[in-house]
């Protein structure tokens, strides 16, 4: 069945269209208003955790660039929509945490210009993959370099319901996702948690019962007794050797599957062979190249069927499987500042493509702790790493599930009930 009273239409009759604007690096600033680059625009939404910011004085000059929250965003240059990782084509809903930023080049702000036009519902389109698939056939240009022509993304036919039923889509879909914006607001706040619990106990010392426990002198300071002093080798097995047969697919990790500041692991694939780095659950995937691990990316691995099976994954990161110590502490210690900045002073080789000396691990030393208590800290921790990996899953499902019905209710292919007044 179909939505009755539609009415076909194309995008530029219904939206207006802002070009990003184009600023030099001298113009930039340490702070002020934030530049919402193509960069940023990821997973639907805007991430401003790294964004550009101009003075608050040239706001008035840029005006037309600002966004609202709910404007529809989309990338226009980049790769072939074909290619991995290509941003062309690539839709976001402006959060109300980037309300009031600017657009930057390669990217077109879409609002809606008409009364009969929900803004929610224009959102919602933008994401569909009727509207991806009506982008890639605009896309033109070589594989390396493609541009979306403006003109003919105005030209797109847009079967448009009544204003009614656009509410009632929107609110349908965007029931879905509340739900995945909860989960992940829940999968951040449990990650902290548990960053936050390593270091009160074991940087600050303040661990349980720890009035009873003196601190005694060491080469690193001041350290509760019966602790011992031991290098990252001593207490963390680096990259260990795994046999794994040659024959069949096994889970592989690239390195854009480790996220910057978060123990997900993301787009795993499946590849034959046996190359690259190898791994099993409770092992941390640490990158070892320019700017990867300036940037953070680390996972913790726990996605894997069995505690037997192992992964393959890119050879430019590094496994850290722990000896002495716990999964769950030797993730947390990873995402240390501390643990980072000795990775990164020991990086060697030609600008762009340096890499993480494996000798530096001999030469950190870190205090470890009791068992009894690294036991105890990851009996408190380890629920919560398994959660975050069942509230990741289950954010996929959802995502699936909306996708499905916004095709559908996009194409008008199901009926959409009006609630009575």
């Amino acid at each position: 069945m179909t939505n009755s009273g539609c009415r076909l239409t194309t995008l530029g009759e219904i939206a207006e269209f802002i070009n990003g604007g184009a600023w030099n690096q001298s113009e930039y600033s340490a702070e002020g208003v934030p530049v919402v680059r193509v960069s940023d625009i990821r997973n639907e939404t805007v991430d401003l955790s790294d964004c550009k910011f101009l003075p608050r004085s040239s706001l008035a000059k840029y005006e037309k660039h600002l966004l609202k929250a709910g404007d529809l965003v989309i990338c226009t240059v980049g790769s072939h929509p074909t290619q991995p990782g290509s941003v062309v084509g690539r839709a976001a809903v402006i959060p109300e945490s980037a309300d009031s930023t600017l657009l930057n080049q390669n990217a077109v702000r879409l609002r809606s210009c008409s009364a009969d036009v929900d803004q929610a519902w224009l959102g919602y389109l933008g994401r569909s993959r009727k509207f991806h698939d009506y982008i890639i056939s605009c896309a033109r240009g070589s594989a390396n370099q493609v541009r979306m022509a403006i003109g003919l993304l105005k030209e797109m036919r847009v079967e448009m319901p009544p204003f009614s039923v656009q509410r009632r889509i929107a609110g349908i879909l965007s029931a879905y996702d509340d739900l995945i914006d909860n989960n992940q607001r829940r999968i951040k706040i449990l990650e902290e948690m548990a960053r936050l619990l390593y270091r009160e106990w074991f940087v600050n010392f303040r661990f349980p019962g720890h009035e009873n426990v003196p601190l005694v002198d060491s080469p690193l300071g001041p350290i509760p007794r019966g602790w011992k002093v031991k290098s990252v080798r001593e207490c963390i097995e680096i990259d260990p050797r795994v046999s794994v047969p040659r024959e069949g697919e096994k889970p592989f990790v690239p390195m854009g599957s480790l996220a910057n500041n978060s123990m997900l692991i993301t787009g795993i694939e499946a590849r034959n062979g046996n190359n690259g780095s190898k791994f099993q659950n409770g092992d941390t995937l640490f990158a070892r190249i320019t700017p990867c691990l300036e940037n953070g990316k680390t996972g913790f691995v726990q996605f894997l069927p069995n505690e037997k099976t192992v992964g393959c994954g890119s050879t430019e990161f590094i496994v850290l499987r722990s000896r002495t110590l716990t999964p769950e502490f030797v993730y947390c210690l990873s995402r240390s500042e501390e643990f980072r900045g000795n990775a990164i002073k020991s990086m060697t080789g030609a600008s762009g493509r340096q890499r993480v000396q494996a000798q530096c691990f001999d030469r950190f030393f870190i205090p470890e702790p009791l068992p009894s208590l690294l036991n105890q800290f990851s009996a408190v921790v380890a629920p919560a790493f398994r959660l975050i990996q069942n509230l990741y899953l289950q954010t996929q499902n959802l995502r699936k599930t909306r996708d499905l019905l916004l095709a559908r209710l996009v194409s008008s292919d199901l009926e959409v009930p009006i609630p009575c007044t």
